[in-house]
C-alpha cells in the first residue's frame, strides 16, 4: 500500500507541474486535510489563470471502518476496515473553445483481502471538435493497447454508459475510458494493473496539452459564453446526481470542499432551452451520444 500511495502523490505533483506550465500564469494553492476516522489528503486548486478558470488536482489516502451504507453497496460484511487512495482531477478552462477534462485513478482494499483498482479519463468539450475527439481517443487507445487489446473497447464502452446523463438523454462529453473493480489473483497481475493505472495517469498531461494548445487565442462570442454556462450546468447535474466518486466521498465523511472541487465557478440553467437549428450549438448537442472516434 505504501508504494501505491507514494506513486499517486508523485503523480499529483507531476500533473500539477504540467498544468501550471500549460497555464503559464497561475499556480496551485494547497490545502492539507485530515479525515476524522483515519487518513487525509492534499487538495490543490488553480484559479484565475491565463487558461484555466478553475481546476483541482486532489490526492487522498483514507482508511478506517467502512460505513454501513458502503458495505451494503459493495456486498461486504459490516464493520470491515478499508484503505483507499487515489488522485482525482477536474479542470475548467476559461474559454468555451477549450474542453473540461476529468481523470481519476484509485486503489481500494479491505481488511478481508478484497482489493481493486479503478479510474478513467474523459473529455467534455463545450463545442465538440471531431479532430480533437479522434486525437484524444487515439491517445487513450495507444495507452490501453500496451497492456491489453481488450482494454480500450471494453473501457470505452463502459465510459460511454457511465457518463450518460439519463434525464437529458445525452452523454456528458465525448467520453474516454472508465474502469472499476479491476482485480488480480496474483501479485504479478496486481503489479500489471497498477502499471496500467499509472500509464493512464501519465497520459493526462500530454493529451490535454495538445488539445488546449490547438485552441489558444480563438475568438469567443457572447453566444459561446452563454453556451459555456449551459454545458457546465450539465456537468454539475451529472456529478451531483450520478457520480459514484462524489457519493462515496460524501458517504465516507470525506472533505466536502475537496469532493465538490469538480464544480465549475459559474454555470447556468435557462428554462426550456433549445439550440437554434443549424447552429454550432445544435451540432454539438447532436454529437453527444456514444460513437466510435477511432
Amino acid at each position: 500500500m505504501d508504494h501505491i500511495v507514494k506513486e499517486f502523490q508523485d503523480l499529483q505533483d507531476d500533473i500539477c507541474a504540467g498544468i501550471e506550465a500549460l497555464d503559464g500564469k497561475a499556480r496551485f494553492e494547497q490545502d492539507t486535510w485530515v479525515r476524522e476516522g483515519g487518513g487525509g489528503g492534499r487538495s490543490r486548486v488553480i484559479r484565475n489563470g491565463s487558461v484555466f478558470e478553475k481546476g483541482g488536482v486532489n490526492f487522498s489516502h483514507v482508511f478506517g471502518q467502512l460505513p454501513d451504507v458502503i458495505t451494503q453497496k459493495l456486498g461486504l460484511p459490516k464493520g470491515v476496515d478499508f484503505d483507499a487512495t487515489g488522485v482525482s482531477i477536474v479542470i475548467h478552462p476559461e474559454s468555451p473553445k477549450q474542453p473540461i477534462i476529468h481523470m481519476n485513478v484509485r486503489y481500494f482494499q479491505t481488511g478481508d483481502g478484497t482489493h481493486w483498482f479503478g479510474g478513467g479519463i474523459d473529455l467534455t468539450p463545450i463545442y465538440v471538435v471531431p479532430e480533437d475527439a479522434k486525437f484524444f481517443h487515439q491517445s487513450l487507445k495507444d495507452t490501453c493497447d500496451k497492456f491489453s487489446p481488450t482494454y480500450y473497447p471494453e473501457f470505452k464502452e463502459w465510459c460511454d454508459k457511465y457518463f450518460f446523463i439519463k434525464h437529458r438523454n445525452e452523454t456528458r462529453g465525448i467520453g474516454g475510458i472508465f474502469f472499476d473493480h479491476l482485480k488480480a489473483d496474483t501479485e504479478e497481475k496486481k503489479a500489471d494493473h497498477f502499471d496500467f493505472v499509472m500509464a493512464v495517469g501519465r497520459t493526462f498531461v500530454p493529451a490535454y496539452a495538445e488539445i488546449i494548445n490547438r485552441h489558444k487565442g480563438e475568438e469567443v462570442t457572447e453566444t459561446n459564453k452563454q453556451f459555456h454556462l449551459l454545458r457546465r450546468s450539465r456537468y454539475v447535474e451529472f456529478n451531483l446526481v450520478y457520480d459514484k466518486g462524489t457519493k462515496f466521498g460524501l458517504d465516507t465523511n470525506g472533505r466536502t470542499e475537496s469532493i465538490l472541487m469538480s464544480m465549475p465557478p459559474l454555470a447556468g440553467w435557462e428554462y426550456n432551452w433549445e439550440a437554434p437549428a443549424g447552429s454550432e450549438e445544435a451540432q454539438t448537442i447532436a454529437m453527444l451520444k456514444p460513437q466510435d472516434w477511432v
